[in-house]
């Protein structure tokens, strides 16, 4: 009888240990804010996301250091999809589900997005996508910080067509086969029909992930603007870009003779990369990291202790770009509406989220659109310099409001909101 007394309280002595030890983690759990950050680490698309990875990681430990969100530290939840469209939603499905974070930030390609978003609209989650992309898409759970095409794409065209971009008349729409080439594509060939270019003056090409093999495509670029002045407009994705633009070097085409503008190229695609074929080509963004304004020069100078402090892979050569000031803005912009609502509830953020501004190091104050959970963003298009950097060589005078469905495609009237 003894023994089994002794037995019964030990048991109870060690659950009510365990119950210990489980509310303690469960405080600790409370104690923190766990947010969930979704880039390739590895795979084709490392080259661009990687470093996405780490200025997201940059802003947390800044808003951290600031006293974090409701007075609690975020945490983050980091995993590598590794350019795996599929792999996307099973890792995006376990940081909701299994991890718990409040919100995510994260994907690059537009099939990354497009593979989890069912998985955020199912379990009510919040994604913070920060890249350009095609437009033709509003969702609820979805914050773009990125442009869309009014944002990019069709700003690009109209100054390759203007007399200071060179008065383009043909087009070549070079991309890697997926749906944001395709679909950006797409709208710029309805933009130009509009334009009164014929479809015999635009040559549509495309080239899976991962294609390094540009001998055929450039000599045919050759030929095509034999028949007058041609652009390139290229939606190349990840590290595609660098044997692309080593065989336009190849085959003696210069930005003079045929300029080619990438949507996807920034400073951190041309990082290490031998910059002599690419200059004078030129780069559509909302930003670059030569622009000249004392919130950037602050943005830079951070970043740049930040590689050196945390031993990031060359950290002395460490640059910024445009997807990377989307991801900060991001988040930042989350902090704020997580502070207004008082709460990380998916719903209650959504209705904070609505006309938050944040001063970017762009040089402009950036504001949420309420309506189409877009920004406001200003365009800027710049030339490559040999150092790896852009000279600005047009730009909006302030930001633009986004038009997610684009009006150049039959049927979009009316759909510009949620």
């Amino acid at each position: 009888m003894q023994n089994r007394r002794n037995f019964i309280g030990t048991l109870s002595r060690i659950a009510a240990a365990t119950a210990l030890l489980a509310a303690g983690a469960q405080a600790h759990a409370a104690d923190t804010i766990k947010v969930g950050i979704l880039h390739s680490l590895s795979g084709t698309m490392a080259i661009s996301e990687t470093s996405l990875k780490d200025v997201a990681l940059m802003t947390i430990d800044e808003i951290n250091a600031k006293g974090g969100v409701l007075g609690k530290k975020l945490e983050p939840v980091v995993v590598d999809p590794a350019s795996n469209w599929p792999l996307f939603a099973e890792k995006a499905r376990g940081l909701i589900a299994q991890d718990k974070v409040s919100v995510v930030f994260g994907c690059w390609t537009s099939v990354s997005r497009k593979s989890v978003l069912p998985v955020f609209k199912e379990l009510n989650s919040l994604l913070f996508y920060p890249v350009q992309y095609e437009g033709e898409e509003l969702e609820k759970n979805v914050f773009y910080t990125g442009a869309a095409p009014n944002q990019q794409a069709i700003p690009a065209v109209q100054y390759l067509m203007s007399k200071e971009g060179g008065g383009a008349k043909r087009f070549v729409l070079l991309g890697t086969d997926y749906v944001y080439p395709r679909t950006t594509n797409k709208i710029l060939r309805a933009y130009l029909k509009s334009k009164g270019v014929k479809d015999s003056d635009i040559d549509e090409v495309y080239t899976p992930f991962g294609h390094s093999d540009y001998q055929t495509i450039v000599a045919n670029i050759k030929k095509f603007a034999a028949g007058g002045k041609t652009a390139v407009i290229s939606t190349i994705n990840g590290d595609s870009n660098v044997p692309f633009y080593k065989e336009l070097g190849n085959a003696g085409l210069k930005a003079t003779d045929v300029p080619v503008v990438a949507f996807s190229v920034g400073e951190e695609e041309l990082r290490g990369v031998d910059t002599k074929p690419l200059l004078g080509h030129l780069a559509a963004w909302n930003y670059f990291e030569s622009v000249k304004n004392p919130v950037n020069t602050d943005f830079i100078k951070k970043w740049k202790a930040y590689a050196v402090a945390k031993k990031l892979p060359n950290a002395n050569t460490v640059v910024t770009n445009d997807p990377m000031e989307a991801t900060y803005v991001g988040i930042h912009m989350w902090a704020q509406a997580v502070e207004k609502a008082k709460s990380t509830d998916t719903d209650k953020v959504i209705a904070a989220m609505g006309g938050q501004t944040f001063k970017a190091p762009s040089g402009f104050t950036l504001t949420m659109d309420a309506t189409n959970h877009h920004l406001h963003k200003p365009v800027f298009i710049g030339e490559i310099r040999p150092d790896g950097q852009f000279n600005v060589v047009w730009k909006t005078p302030g930001p633009v409001r986004a038009n997610p469905w684009s009006p150049y495609i039959p049927g979009n009237e009316g759909k510009q909101k949620l």
